[in-house]
């Protein structure tokens, strides 16, 4: 892969009804790295997933997502222009829905405050190209 290091970046405004943009966004993005359709199905599940948490905390607020693809991971980075992941609106059924999926579907999952952002990242499943 060419350029593995180039971002692709994303903003979006943080409503839930974009959701397939992102999804779709995430699955060709997966798709310069080295995925099995599984882990492609995954990669699009995490993403769904963190934008429909981000959605929640920060509800018509400004979301920039940031993909980085390279023939061993995909990593994600949903940036919130408003609110906290550890506010009230995060602490929801929203949010332990997307902690347990994330934490199990993802390779890396944190939460960062300040600025508050979601990174996730998805190794490859195969290397042989």
């Amino acid at each position: 892969m060419s350029n593995a290091d180039a971002p692709i970046a994303l903003s979006v405004v943080a409503d839930p009804d974009l959701a397939r943009l992102v999804r779709m966004t995430a699955a060709n993005v997966a798709m310069l790295s080295s995925m099995s359709v599984d882990r492609v199905e995954d990669i699009r599940m995490a993403a769904e997933e963190a934008f429909i948490y981000a959605c929640s905390v920060c509800p018509g607020g400004s979301l920039s997502i940031e993909f980085r693809a390279s023939a061993e991971a995909v990593a994600m980075s949903f940036s919130l222009g408003c609110g906290s992941f550890s506010g009230d609106a995060a602490d929801g059924e929203v949010a332990a829905y997307a902690d347990l999926i994330l934490a199990s579907v993802c390779d890396s999952y944190e939460k960062r405050e300040n600025p508050s952002a979601l990174l996730l990242e998805l190794k490859a499943d195969v290397y042989d190209r």
